[in-house]
């Protein structure tokens, strides 16, 4: 793990095979259709046009408050440990959220996590997704694409013109996982088969300064709050203690300890 972790901080982004069996991956795919179907009959739509050309790009939005299933994928200890390495202990779930590329599905807009909610300079790592592949994914089918070394660029002119020719898939089989940071650029792959899916989860946590993509506060039933796991409120930011502590908290006597008399005459 320690080499994945070395990979990620390095290149933005590590692909770690069999995090999930492949039914496993199986069984989530299916719920993952049933929430699709729930989310829908309740009114909630799929499509997102402010991100997606057209409807087979399916959105399936805040997926805590579907089910405990999705909650415990959160505390995954391959992916948390892999998002840890790079917030640290106290990080935030911004977003848990899938996207299920369907037959004509097209790319969305070019960005880095963090380019869509932070001004530049973006020095420093303060996003991380784990992606979750539910079926495998393939350049002809949609697959995440990014650009290599995309996770060095600080400002929005560090991206080139050509940007598109720069663009690669991260291709992998059912029950991989994928993770990011916050800085590396890509996109959704266009799917251009006739009858193939892929479905891709986001777990997206945060540094613990920022504000959360979605306020589980509002979102999440109270009675649904009040059940759960003292770790899922913190990850949650549902926890009463705000855990943005980093500078130095040495007492004033200790850190400036008073000076002796330098002209005192010792007898």
């Amino acid at each position: 793990m320690e080499e994945a972790k070395a990979h990620l901080k390095e290149h933005g982004w590590v692909k770690i095979p069999s995090v999930l069996s492949k039914e496993e991956a199986q069984d989530a795919l299916d719920r993952l259709w049933s929430a699709k179907a729930a989310i829908e009959a309740s009114g909630e739509a799929t499509f997102q046009p402010i991100l997606d050309p057209n409807p087979a790009n399916v959105r399936i939005f805040y997926l805590p408050e579907l089910d405990a299933y999705w909650r415990e994928m959160l505390i995954n200890p391959t992916g948390l440990d892999l998002a840890k390495s790079l917030l640290g202990d106290q990080l935030l779930v911004s977003n848990f959220s899938a996207n299920i590329a369907r037959p004509g599905a097209e790319s969305m807009a070019l960005h880095s996590d963090q380019s869509i909610v932070l001004p530049p300079p973006w020095l420093d790592i303060w996003a991380v997704n784990v992606i979750w592949c539910l079926t495998r994914t393939t350049k002809d089918n949609g697959a995440t694409l990014y650009i290599p070394g995309s996770n060095k660029w600080t400002t929005w002119e560090d991206v080139p013109d050509n940007a598109p020719d720069l663009l690669v898939p991260f291709e992998a089989d059912a029950g991989d996982i994928v993770v990011i940071d916050g800085r590396l650029w890509h996109t959704s792959g266009s799917n251009i088969t006739k009858d193939e899916d892929r479905a891709i989860l986001f777990a997206y946590y945060s540094a613990p300064h920022m504000r959360p993509l979605t306020n589980w506060s509002a979102k999440l039933p109270k009675e649904l709050q009040e059940k759960l796991s003292p770790q899922m409120k913190e990850l949650l930011a549902l926890s009463h203690i705000g855990y943005v502590v980093k500078g130095d908290l040495t007492y004033m006597a200790q850190k400036y300890p008073p000076k002796k008399d330098a002209t005192a005459v010792v007898a």
